[in-house]
This record gives C-alpha cells, sequence and structure tokens, in this order.
C-alpha cells in the first residue's frame, strides 16, 4: 500500500508529460485522477494510524551495507502525506484554471506530481539514506519548477539560488544521516528514534546535530538561508502556493520533527535550533511588513512562521512539540489559501504590486473576503486556526527563561506585533476607492478557480471555533508518533480564561495594528524602496558575493596551474604515477628479478612486438595518426594474447573486440584532426627544445610504465596475495547457475556494479552524441565556389565517381553483407554460452556490434539507416529497462535487488535445461552494448559526412564516395 502512495504520483506525472500542449483538461485529469487515488489511499488507513501502528513495508536492496527500501507511516508521516496530496489536489484544480494554453501545461502537471512524489518519498521514508534521496529530488522538482518559465532572467535566478542552497544543505544531511548510522550501527529511522540517549552521549553528535540542522535550516529557508525563498517568488503561483503551504520548505520542519526524539534535549540543540529560529522568526516578519509585491510579503511571512515552528522545536517540552505540529497544519491552510488568493488578483487585475491595488473588494467582493479571513488567521485573530497554534506558542516561550529571563517571550511578541502589520498591509489593497490604472479590469475569477480558497478559508474557521472536533484526532496521532508515552495533556478550547498568554495575544493584535497605523502615516510605508534599519543585511547579495569570490578564486588557480594543452597535463599525470608510490610506500617492497630460464621465450616475443608497437605509435603519432592507431591496435591485440596465454579467455575476447570497435570509432574521429606537420618539402627544422621535451617526455613516460609494472609484479611476486577469487570459484556453481566464474560474477554476485556501468555507458553515449549533434565542423576545401565553376570539366570529376561503381568494388561489399546474418549467430553463440563458457551479453554485443560496423564501412549510414532501421536509443532504453526489471523481479519472491534464480526447464528434444534470472539481465547488457556503440558510431559517421556539405554560396563539383567504399 505504502509504494503505491508513492508510486501514483510518478505515474501521473508521465501520464501527464506524455499529453500534448495545448490543453490544460487531459494532463489536469491525469494529474488530478493520481492525486486524488492516492489521497483516498491515505486517508483509509487513518484507523490504523489512530490506533499507533506504525506500517511498514520492506524491500531489501543491500542488507549487507544496511541500504533497504523501508516505507513507514505513523502519525507524523500519515498527517504530512494528507498536507502533500490533499493541499496538492487543491493546487492542481486551482492550477487548471490559472495557468495559459499557451504554456507546456504538460510539462508543469508532470512537474508538480514529480515534487509531490518526492516530498511523499521524504515523508514516508523508513531509512535515512532514502530519506536523503528524496530530499535531494524535491531539490530537482523545485529547480524545475521555480525555473518554469524559462525565458525570464528572474526565475532562472532564482531556481538557481533554490538548487544551490538547498543541495548544498542536502549534502550536509547527507554526511548527518551517515554519522547517525555511524552511532546507531544501522540506517534505519525506527532504530536512529530509539537510540536517542546513546546518540547523545555519543563524541559525534555534535557533528551529526550541526549536519542534520544545516540540511533542515536549509530546506526551511531559516536564518543565515532565508535569502533564496523570496527569489522563488518568479515561480507561477500554483508552485509558490504548493512549496509554502505543503511541500519543500516543510521538509525542513519535518525532518526536525522526525528526529527530534533522537537530537533534541541538549543545550547544543536548543541554541542551534532555537537561535536560528528567533532570528527567522523576526527578520522574516519585519521584512514582510516593507514588501510592495504580494507574493513577496507571503514568502517572507512564510519565513517567520517556519522560524516559529523552528523555535517551538528548540524548546524542547511535548506540549512544544504539539504546537509545532498544529501550527505546521495550521500554516499550511491559511497559507496555501492566501497564495492562491494573490494568483486571482494577479491573473484578473495584471498586477500583484500593493502600490497600485486599492479598493478590490468593490470589484472582487468573494475574493477579498476569502483573502481577508485567511490573512487574519495569519495574523493570529481570535476564532481562527492561528490564533490557537500561535496561543500555544506564546505559553511555551514563557517557560523558557523561567520568571527571571523572558527574552523568548519578547521575540515572540515583537514576531506577532509584525505579522499583525503585515497582515494590515496586505488587506489593505481591498479597501479604498477602486485603482483605475491597473494593467486589466478586475473582476472575479471562474467558480472552480475560487473553490479551492474557499474550502481552505472554511477549514480555518472550522479549526479556529471547533478545533477539538475537526482537528483534535488527528493533532493527536501525529504528536504521540512523535511523543510516544511522554504524549502531555492539553486542551484545544478557545477559551483558556485571562493568563499571560492571552494578554500576549492582545499585545501583539492592536500592537501590530499601532504599529502599522503609524508606519503608513509616517514612514510613508506604501513608497519606501527599502526595508529600514536591515536594508544592508541582504543574504542574496551576500550568495552572489559568494558565488563571485569562488568563480574568481578558481579562475585564479586555473590560470596558475592549469592548461588547455593535453600533454602538460598527462605529464603531470604520469609524474604523479613515479613519485606517490615511492613517496608513500614505506619501505619500498623488496622482490627478486626472474632468470632467464624463467622467461617463455614465445610470451617474450609476444611483449617484444607490442613494446615495438607502443614505441612505434607514440613515434608516428608526431606524423602520421592512421599508422599511430594501426600500431596502437597491434598492443589490443597483444594484450588480448597475453590474456589468453594467462588461461583468462573472457578477457582476451573483450579485448579483442573492444580493440576493434575503438579503432573504427577512433578511425572516425581522426578527420576531424587538423594535420600535424606543413606539406612535405616545408616542415621546418625541430629545435633543439622541443628535442629536449620529447626526450623528457618519453623518460618519464617509460619510468611511469616501468614503475607501475615493477610495482605490480612486487605485490603478487613478494607475499602470497590474499585473494576471494575460492569464494567465487566454490559458490559460481551452486549459487549462480553458472560454471563460468567471469560471468556469474559480473552478472549474479556484482551484478550491481554492473548496473551501474552499463548505466554510465549509456550515459556516456548519449552524451556524445548529444554534442556531436550540435557540433558543425567546418567544411573542408572539396567545395569550388559558383564563379569558378565553368572552368571545372564536370566529367574529369565524375569519373572516379563512375569507376567506383564497376563490378570490381561492387563484389567485395555485396559478399560482405553476407556477414551480418552469419555474425549475428556467432553473436548468439557466444550470448547463450556466457554463463556456462567463455562469453556473455557484453562480448556477445560487442560481436553484434562489429557485424552492423562492417555494414556501415561498406554500405554507408543511409543504407543502413533505410533497411536495417536501427534505433540506438531504442536499443539502450530497452537494455537498461531490461536489467532493471530483472532486479525488480526478485523483489516478488522476497528476495534482495538483482538477486538471480534459476529454473530448470524439461524441454522436448532438449531435455532438461536451466535458465538463470541472470540471463535476462546479461540480454540487457547486450542491448545497451549494442545501442551505446551503435549510438556513437551513428554520431560520429553524420558528422562526417555534413563536414563534406557545402557553404553558403558555393556549389560542389565532386561526387562523395558510393555507399559501397564509404
Amino acid at each position: 500500500m505504502l509504494e503505491l502512495l508513492i508510486l501514483l504520483p510518478f505515474i501521473g506525472a508521465f501520464i501527464a508529460g506524455c499529453m500534448p500542449d495545448g490543453s490544460r483538461n487531459r494532463p489536469f485529469a491525469a494529474a488530478a485522477t493520481a492525486t486524488a487515488l492516492a489521497l483516498a489511499l491515505a486517508i483509509s488507513r487513518f484507523g490504523d494510524v489512530a490506533a499507533h501502528e506504525v506500517l511498514r513495508t520492506d524491500y531489501e536492496w543491500l542488507p549487507a551495507f544496511g541500504l533497504d527500501l523501508v516505507l513507514r507511516m505513523d502519525g507524523l508521516a500519515w498527517v504530512f502525506t494528507i498536507m502533500v496530496l490533499g493541499i496538492g489536489l487543491l493546487v492542481l484544480l486551482y492550477a487548471r484554471y490559472y495557468m495559459s494554453p499557451r504554456d507546456p501545461v504538460a510539462r508543469f502537471f508532470a512537474y508538480m506530481l514529480t515534487f509531490m512524489g518526492a516530498m511523499l518519498g521524504v515523508v514516508l521514508s523508513g531509512n535515512l539514506i532514502q530519506l536523503v534521496v528524496f530530499w535531494e529530488l524535491t531539490s530537482l522538482a523545485s529547480f524545475l519548477l521555480i525555473g518554469y518559465w524559462q525565458s525570464r532572467n528572474d526565475a532562472r535566478r532564482g531556481a538557481r539560488m533554490a538548487f544551490t542552497v538547498t543541495t548544498t544543505g542536502g549534502l550536509c544531511l547527507l554526511a548527518g544521516a551517515l554519522v547517525l548510522g555511524h552511532i546507531v550501527g544501522s540506517y534505519d529511522l525506527d532504530a536512529v528514534l530509539s537510540a536517542g540517549e546513546r546518540i547523545r552521549a555519543h563524541d559525534l553528535y555534535l557533528t551529526a546535530l550541526v549536519l542534520v540542522v544545516l540540511g533542515a535550516l536549509t530546506k526551511s529557508a531559516q536564518f543565515p538561508f532565508h535569502f533564496w525563498l523570496p527569489h522563488a517568488m518568479a515561480a507561477p503561483t500554483p508552485v509558490s502556493a504548493y512549496l509554502h503551504s505543503a511541500t519543500m520548505v516543510k521538509a525542513g520542519v519535518f525532518l526536525l520533527i522526525r528526529l527530534w526524539p533522537a537530537l533534541s534535549g541538549t543545550e547544543a540543540w536548543t541554541w542551534l535550533v532555537g537561535g536560528a529560529g528567533v532570528c527567522t522568526l523576526l527578520i522574516g516578519s519585519f521584512f514582510a511588513i516593507f514588501q510592495h509585491d504580494m507574493k513577496g510579503l507571503l514568502a517572507y511571512s512564510t519565513i517567520s512562521h517556519l522560524g516559529l515552528i523552528t523555535v517551538l522545536m528548540s524548546i524542547g517540552t511535548p506540549l512544544s512539540v504539539v504546537a509545532a505540529v498544529f501550527h505546521t497544519m495550521n500554516h499550511a491552510i491559511f497559507k496555501a489559501s492566501l497564495f492562491m488568493a494573490v494568483g486571482i488578483i494577479d491573473h484578473e487585475t495584471g498586477t500583484r504590486d500593493m502600490r497600485l491595488l486599492r479598493g478590490l473588494r468593490r470589484a472582487m467582493p468573494y475574493t477579498a473576503a476569502l483573502a481577508i479571513v485567511a490573512s487574519a488567521a495569519m495574523a493570529g485573530v481570535p476564532l481562527l486556526n492561528g490564533f490557537l497554534s500561535k496561543e500555544m506558542f506564546f505559553a511555551e516561550t514563557t517557560l523558557v527563561g523561567g520568571t527571571e529571563d523572558w527574552w523568548m517571550s519578547y521575540a515572540a511578541v515583537a514576531m506577532g506585533v509584525f505579522s499583525v502589520a503585515y497582515s494590515m498591509r496586505f488587506i489593505s489593497v481591498f479597501f479604498g476607492p477602486l485603482a483605475t490604472d491597473l494593467p486589466h479590469h478586475p473582476h472575479e475569477p471562474p467558480r472552480w478557480m475560487r473553490f479551492p480558497v474557499e474550502c481552505l478559508v472554511v477549514l480555518c474557521i472550522a479549526v479556529g471555533i471547533l478545533p477539538d472536533l475537526v482537528v483534535g484526532d488527528v493533532l493527536a496521532v501525529a504528536a504521540h508518533s512523535v511523543l510516544g508515552p511522554n504524549m502531555p495533556e492539553y486542551d484545544l478550547g478557545i477559551w483558556h480564561g485571562f493568563n499571560l498568554p492571552l494578554a500576549m495575544s492582545i499585545v501583539a493584535l492592536l500592537g501590530g495594528l499601532l504599529f502599522y497605523i503609524v508606519l503608513r502615516r509616517s514612514f510613508a510605508l506604501a513608497e519606501r524602496d527599502r526595508v529600514p534599519v536591515l536594508h544592508r543585511f541582504k543574504g542574496a547579495q551576500a550568495y552572489e558575493n559568494t558565488l563571485l569570490a569562488l568563480y574568481g578564486a578558481s579562475a585564479w588557480l586555473l590560470r596558475r596551474t592549469g592548461t588547455l594543452r593535453l600533454q602538460p597535463q598527462l605529464l603531470v599525470l604520469m609524474a604523479a604515477m613515479v613519485a606517490i608510490p615511492l613517496l608513500l610506500v614505506r619501505p619500498l617492497p623488496s622482490f627478486s628479478m626472474p632468470g632467464v630460464a624463467d622467461i617463455d621465450i614465445l610470451f617474450a616475443m609476444f611483449w617484444l612486438i607490442g613494446a615495438a608497437c607502443a614505441v612505434g605509435a607514440a613515434w608516428q603519432a608526431k606524423y602520421h595518426r592512421l599508422v599511430a592507431l594501426v600500431l596502437a591496435g597491434g598492443v589490443g591485440v597483444v594484450v588480448s594474447l597475453t590474456f589468453l596465454w594467462l588461461s583468462a579467455p573472457d578477457l582476451a575476447l573483450t579485448q579483442l573486440m573492444v580493440e576493434t570497435v575503438t579503432t573504427v570509432l577512433i578511425l572516425l574521429g581522426l578527420r576531424w584532426l587538423p594535420p600535424r606537420l606543413p606539406p612535405a618539402g616545408l616542415a621546418p627544422r625541430v629545435p633543439r627544445s622541443t628535442w629536449l621535451r620529447r626526450a623528457r617526455d618519453g623518460i618519464i613516460a617509460a619510468a611511469g610504465g616501468l614503475g607501475l609494472a615493477a610495482a605490480t609484479y612486487a605485490l603478487l611476486s613478494s607475499t602470497p596475495p590474499k585473494t576471494i577469487s575460492d569464494f567465487y570459484l566454490l559458490r559460481a556453481l551452486p549459487e549462480g547457475g553458472g560454471a563460468n566464474v567471469v560471468n556469474v560474477l559480473l552478472v549474479d554476485f556484482r551484478g550491481f556494479d554492473t548496473m551501474g556501468e552499463i548505466t554510465v555507458l549509456s550515459a556516456v553515449a548519449l552524451t556524445v552524441y548529444a554534442l556531436l549533434r550540435r557540433f558543425r565542423p567546418a567544411p573542408e576545401s572539396v567545395a569550388i565556389p559558383v564563379q569558378q565553376a565553368s572552368d571545372v570539366d564536370p566529367a574529369a570529376i565524375q569519373a572516379p565517381a563512375v569507376q567506383a561503381r564497376s563490378g570490381y568494388l561492387m563484389v567485395p561489399a555485396v559478399y560482405l553483407r553476407f556477414l551480418l546474418p552469419f555474425m549475428g549467430m556467432i553473436a548468439v553463440y557466444f550470448f547463450m554460452r556466457g554463463h556456462n563458457l567463455p562469453g556473455g551479453g557484453f562480448v556477445a554485443g560487442l560481436i553484434f556490434a562489429t557485424a552492423l560496423i562492417v555494414q556501415y564501412m561498406v554500405a554507408g549510414t543511409d543504407w543502413v539507416e533505410s533497411h536495417l532501421r536501427l534505433r540506438p536509443h531504442r536499443w539502450i532504453g530497452f537494455g537498461l529497462l531490461t536489467a532493471c526489471l530483472t532486479g525488480l523481479g526478485a523483489w516478488l519472491f522476497g528476495y534482495p535487488f538483482l538477486t538471480s534464480h534459476t529454473a530448470h526447464l524439461d524441454l522436448p528434444l532438449l531435455g532438461e535445461i536451466h535458465v538463470p534470472s541472470a540471463f535476462v539481465f546479461d540480454l540487457g547488457v547486450f542491448l545497451v552494448v549494442v545501442g551505446t556503440t551503435m549510438l556513437i558510431l551513428v554520431a560520429l559517421a553524420h558528422q562526417s559526412l555534413r563536414s563534406h556539405r557545402m557553404p553558403p554560396g558555393a556549389t560542389r563539383h565532386t561526387m562523395p564516395p558510393t555507399k559501397e567504399i564509404a
């Protein structure tokens, strides 16, 4: 069930993303259906969490490292799940009317549901590492949403700023999770939450605390990282409403609440979390008063209210945790409604500038009433939900300093005063004479665009009047999942008599009203362009200055240590290869050189040939690259023979096929390189300095190679090395179902490594393709200008082409095409035998790729693509999908990811055969290898053809080589 909760948004994102642009109904229907199904599923589980059960779903992934996929739902996770899905559904309905059909709406809904799924992953994760993965996915999804309007500079800047800050915090959180896992001995969330005493007593407690808190503060835009959230207002208003109410910024608050049992209760926790929270709530509320953009005001108010929740978490009493959870729920309700009300105003008037807006209650009475009620809830007016949780906040601040130190209470009242002031500033746009100079004539929005705001405002009123009936059980369930047996007694009643928290609320309301009147009359609030006192403290400017300093430092370092030339870089690497072993390995290992009698003459001859090829390749690279490439291929052949000599046929076959494929690919790339030397007879005399440089490079290269060879020989001959080969030799057949240990090792025992390798291989191929398809090499000097066309004899030019089509060149091409089915059968043969004899998916893929390369060589890209209809992208996609589904299939039987299974089948004529699941995984490897090789080949071949195209103003009088000899 829990896995379906997370999968439904991602499924909806995929379906919505496949919808065509230009229509809002179909992508909205797909997104809303997936969200509604997930919401209904979550609501149905309330009975379980209300009974204080913890719902868990476990999937073994890498159990030896404590990395299992664990989904966990308790009361707190249930409340956040309902917030994410419930408010998300309302925001999706609102976005249906807010977004323009001219926008890529399908992409918008796909991003929104990806964001929703990532947030659900954070909330429902039962493993710290898994939580960090979804945590970073929320950063990526928010980056896409904030920068949705890519043409706007403020959107791109805000997206980059949010992504940089939150991902930096995510790295800190990852480090903190690793430290916590080290302390506890497990990354399982239940184990971490139950090990609070051990964590707080450990020497690494402060390190873990700082790292985790940094992750939470950056995500929730807390001081000093609060600056990114106002710049995220460049996103569409539905994104802002969702980001500020139920997702993204609430992730940091959720993390503090979730880990409260494990990390709280120390002085370091109180000062670190509380100090950041107090600074945030004061700075955010004060800055909000002086904003002219309505969304900017709400952004800073969000910062302030998140600071309020953070302060509650720092206080450390059980009742403060209850208040934090309660205000988190209340803030989500009134803040989502306020942002959507601002979106309506912007949508119907064309502006959000409060200096231009006035008298909107005359033209938009329903929207005005809804916005006024929601802003009153934000200010903490009685009989609304914000009043109850803010009064609980005031009550908890009085306990911090006892009867002598009231600094926290003063800060709380100041924040209350400021919140009333900016709420008054917000609702001021609805009063006064109606503005006549607006971009659009204001009017009420469509009925269903206002419906989500109405639902949330009704909740504000219902919770404020009947809190016990509406949210009493939900709040108790969420708080109990955090506090457990320490659950305090509390009363959600509206009236608790005349007490100090009520007096603080009255002071905040009256003081905020008076403060707003004074600012409006004495300081011309609507005309000020900067924040008094604090206008010089701009976090965004500090962020930009930091980036500029980093760019400057990197440029300075690059100028002094970097180079665009390849030779100096290789020189440093080779020198390090020589020097580092001499510096680090003390004492140097001693070994005895083999005698003459111990050397096999034939083996020595192999390596003499290989060494001659290597030296020749290095020498010919200066003059003739084609010869150098052939000699380098000779070195590869010698290495293949060496593997075969040492009884490693798998490696020999793989090396040989890799050499074949890479030689062809490099050959296609050689033609792009400029000539190394001028034409014969014009070569200048090589200066002495060049000879000295070449001699230096040769000596260092030889020393590096000999040093590495000596180190390897010393390691292998001095002491018998400890290997794990016996482990694989003994278990390959009984546990892996194959006699070929190498293949079983790759597709079974270390299948996860192979999965990563083919993923990287696919990424490299796609990157090469993306780069080459945008690159246009300069046209060669084969084109003849139009004005010179009359000087050329067409018959003389066409003669070579006519000869090329003669029979003696056509016959070999026809014969070579018959190699494709023959080599295809060889590839199938090596693939089928790979689990028990030398072969496998990688080798078979290279053989089949070689067969296709031959067809490209004799027939050209056009013939191959028109006749064979290869689609390398699909080969790669199906290969990765096949490999991944093979691993996921193990979960159906309750085994870890990529666990191999062997089925024994009794087939007619063939008898009993065994079919391991690794066979299907190997098929995925085969598809990826063929697809990546062909994709790179096609990209290089097409670019080679493009380089022959005519420049503007020229005409070609030569015919390109025919497909038979291309």
